[in-house]
Formats: C-alpha cells, sequence, structure tokens
C-alpha cells in the first residue's frame, strides 16, 4: 500500500501537474480558437499568431517600462480593434461566398504567414525571455511547482469562468449565441449579426493575446510560437466541441493527461500520436464533439 502512495506521490502526481500547466496554456489558446470555430464556423488558420502577437505586444510594452499585471489588461485591449478590422476587412469579404470554408481557411493561413513573416523582421528570429513576474516555488504532495505556474493554473481558471458567464450570464453572450444558432431569426429579432460576427471575432483575438501575455514568461517568445500549440488547440476544440466553453476546458484537461501520464509508460514520441488518434475516433463516433456548439445547448 505504501508503494502505491509513493509511486503516485513521486511518480504519478507530478506528471499529472505538469500535464495540469499544459493543459491550462492549451485551453486558454483554444479558447478564442473556439468561440471563433463555434460562432462564425471559420476555421482560424491565424490563432497561433494572433497568440504570438499578444505576446510579442506584451515584449514591446514591457521594454519601456509598464508591469507585466498592467500588460494583462492592456495587451486585450488592443488587440480588440486589430481583431475586429481583420474580420471586418477581410473574413467578410469571403464569408458568403460559396466555398466559404475553404476561402476563409486558405485566407487565415495566408494571414498567419504574413504575420509570421513580420514578426520575424520586426523582432528578429532569435527567441526572447520575458522576466517571470512571480519568483520562488511551493511544495504541492512533494512535488515543487514554480509559483508563476500554480498563477497560471488559477488565473486560467478565472478567466475561463469570466468568459463562461459573460457567454451564458450576459445579454450580449445571449446575442451571440443567438447568431450562432439561427442569424436570419436573430437578424429578424434586430440583432446586428454582421457587428456580433466581427465582435465575437475580436474577443477571440483578444483571448489569444491574453493568453500569450500569459504564457510567455514559461514558453519565451518567438516568430514561430503559434505553432506549438495551435495544433493541440485545434485538437481539444473538435474533441470538446465547436463553441463549447466547457468542451474545451474537459478535453484540454483529459487530452493532455492523457499525453502526460502515457509519456511514463510508452516512449514520448508516442504521445502525439495517441492524442490524435483520440480525436480521430472522436469524429467517427461524435463529430459533434463532447458537449455539441455553441449555440446549441
Amino acid at each position: 500500500m505504501s508503494a502505491a502512495i509513493e509511486y503516485f506521490q513521486y511518480v504519478l502526481a507530478p506528471q499529472m501537474l505538469i500535464g495540469l500547466v499544459l493543459g491550462v496554456a492549451v485551453i486558454l489558446v483554444a479558447l478564442g480558437l473556439t468561440i471563433i470555430f463555434g460562432l462564425l464556423d471559420v476555421i482560424n488558420m491565424s490563432h497561433g499568431e494572433f497568440y504570438a502577437l499578444g505576446a510579442f505586444i506584451a515584449l514591446a510594452l514591457a521594454s519601456i517600462g509598464l508591469p507585466f499585471w498592467l500588460l494583462l489588461i492592456l495587451v486585450p485591449l488592443a488587440m480588440l480593434p486589430v481583431g475586429y478590422i481583420v474580420e471586418r476587412g477581410l473574413i467578410q469579404r469571403v464569408f458568403h461566398s460559396g466555398e466559404r470554408h475553404v476561402t476563409t481557411l486558405l485566407l487565415t493561413f495566408g494571414l498567419g504567414l504574413v504575420m509570421e513573416d513580420a514578426f520575424r523582421l520586426v523582432f528578429g528570429p532569435n527567441p526572447h525571455k520575458p522576466e517571470t513576474p512571480i519568483s520562488g516555488a511551493i511544495d504541492i504532495l512533494g512535488v515543487f511547482l514554480p509559483l508563476y505556474r500554480l498563477f497560471l493554473i488559477v488565473g486560467g481558471a478565472v478567466v475561463v469562468t469570466l468568459v463562461a458567464l459573460v457567454v451564458y450570464r450576459t445579454r450580449l453572450g445571449a446575442m451571440v449565441r443567438a447568431a450562432a444558432f439561427d442569424k436570419h431569426m436573430a437578424a429578424s429579432l434586430g440583432v446586428p449579426v454582421q457587428h456580433v460576427y466581427a465582435g465575437a471575432f475580436a474577443f477571440g483575438v483578444a483571448l489569444a493575446g491574453l493568453a500569450g501575455v500569459l504564457l510567455a514568461p514559461i514558453y519565451t517568445v518567438f516568430p514561430t510560437m503559434g505553432r506549438d500549440f495551435i495544433l493541440m488547440a485545434f485538437t481539444v476544440v473538435i474533441v470538446g466541441g465547436m463553441g463549447s466553453i466547457a468542451g474545451v476546458v474537459v478535453a484540454g484537461v483529459l487530452l493532455t493527461q492523457v499525453q502526460a501520464i502515457s509519456s511514463l509508460y510508452i516512449s514520448p514520441v508516442w504521445s502525439d500520436p495517441i492524442v490524435f488518434g483520440i480525436m480521430v475516433i472522436m469524429l467517427m463516433v461524435r463529430p459533434q464533439g463532447l458537449f455539441g456548439r455553441l449555440g446549441h445547448g
């Protein structure tokens, strides 16, 4: 019995804690993606670059002396008009075409490439490591967890809760869900659907920027950093259900725990195939994901 407890304390628990930190990071990136995916039905391939843009803006503002805690507010606010302009200036132009899914996918993919090269030209190809705003570590069940990673877990839970409250408990959220469910019915009831679409896209981009600020001190900032999480974020959105906040949380924790724990018993190179295998199985047996999609709950 004591051997089992020691195995849990010294082997499983540390690995699960690592998986939880990674899960929160993926959830933060996937949160904006699932809102855009669930509402606009647009596969935003540039979402990873918006996450990187948030990190680079934070890096630039920190270099002129602004504190990290202020950046948590300023960067998402700065990203809102960026997202709104992109939706109104680019996405809307191809949104009603017959091949909408293909054109929006290619458009956002191209936008991501442009942004990635722009980051390289402006900030250079080398990684930047922002200063960690919280130093020290805490002992949890015999596992030393850096305090900033603990803050990330708690902060991530707060962000998800606030976003869920906005989507499910406010008039604005009701308009978003109505537009996602039936845009024609929503428009007939006076909902400004086009502005709701642009606003939701901007909100998703702002959340990506916030994720960039929060994760930069852990994962460093570099031009291709958006690629690190975007594939996993898409997997989480598909498994959880497009537009479902609860689905993102459950799928994010589930898949990253599978990834972390499986690496104890088999080579880590098999972790990603296992996770993507779960996504394939989910698409075959439940294409709508664990929790359905936004507006259909």
